[in-house]
């Protein structure tokens, strides 16, 4: 089996075992058994569990952030915040459709196990996985940080990053959970939702979200 070939088995197992059963639940022995390959393999190719980790997230951020990058160079001037997150859902979509040889349902749960991944990168003990983010794409992210604060004057930083982690909140739970959601609708109005639909609804409600100003809390309560 060429080198290639084996590393890519071993991500491709890595990731949806992960996404299934988190990250501290699942052993190297669980993926090298699924990926039809040796131990001495994801060491020989990672060194540890943590790399192994990593390198599922850089297989997705790395194409994602090369073109979304691209894509905020198209949007010089824009002072708009939802064509902010238009773009960055877009340039999600299109890394999604990008890997080869996945057709539409296939691409719609990689974009569930990416967004699964995600969020348990914040919800489990996964430190090392926040700072090889940060510090692999930190200048994108400020960059689009800083991009999106500039449509907010005025907006106090700490409501400005508890608004991002709503919205981080919001975003994974309605990506990761997508099969379910459209599963209820289905039952409840005869409609097939897709993921389009999804995002048409999910980026104006996220740009208004980040336009509520905050409660002054030093103000008191109407009686």
């Amino acid at each position: 089996m060429a080198q290639k070939e084996t590393v890519e088995r071993i991500l491709d197992a890595a990731s949806v075992l992960f996404a299934e059963r988190g990250y501290a639940e699942t052993s190297l022995r669980t993926i090298t058994t699924a990926a039809g390959v040796n131990l001495a393999s994801v060491n020989y190719h990672f060194g540890s569990k943590k790399a192994l980790i990593q390198a599922v997230f850089a297989r997705t951020l790395d194409p994602f952030c090369q073109q979304l990058s691209e894509n905020l160079n198209k949007l010089k001037g824009s002072d708009q915040v939802e064509a902010l997150f238009r773009c960055l859902f877009s340039t999600l979509m299109e890394t999604v459709a990008a890997k080869p040889g996945l057709n539409q349902a296939e691409q719609v749960i990689e974009l569930q196990r990416f967004m699964r991944l995600l969020g348990m990168a914040y919800t489990q003990s996964q430190g090392h996985l926040r700072r090889f983010i940060v510090s692999q794409y930190g200048d994108l992210y400020r960059r689009f940080l800083n991009l999106l604060r500039d449509t907010l004057p005025g907006i106090n930083p700490v409501d400005f990053y508890w608004q991002l982690y709503f919205l981080l909140g919001a975003t994974v739970f309605t990506l990761s959970s997508i099969d379910s959601i459209q599963g209820i609708i289905e039952d409840n109005f005869s409609e097939h939702s897709g993921v389009e639909r999804a995002l048409e609804l999910l980026i104006p409600t996220l740009s208004r979200m980040m336009q509520i100003p905050a409660v002054d809390s030093s103000t008191p309560a109407a009686d």
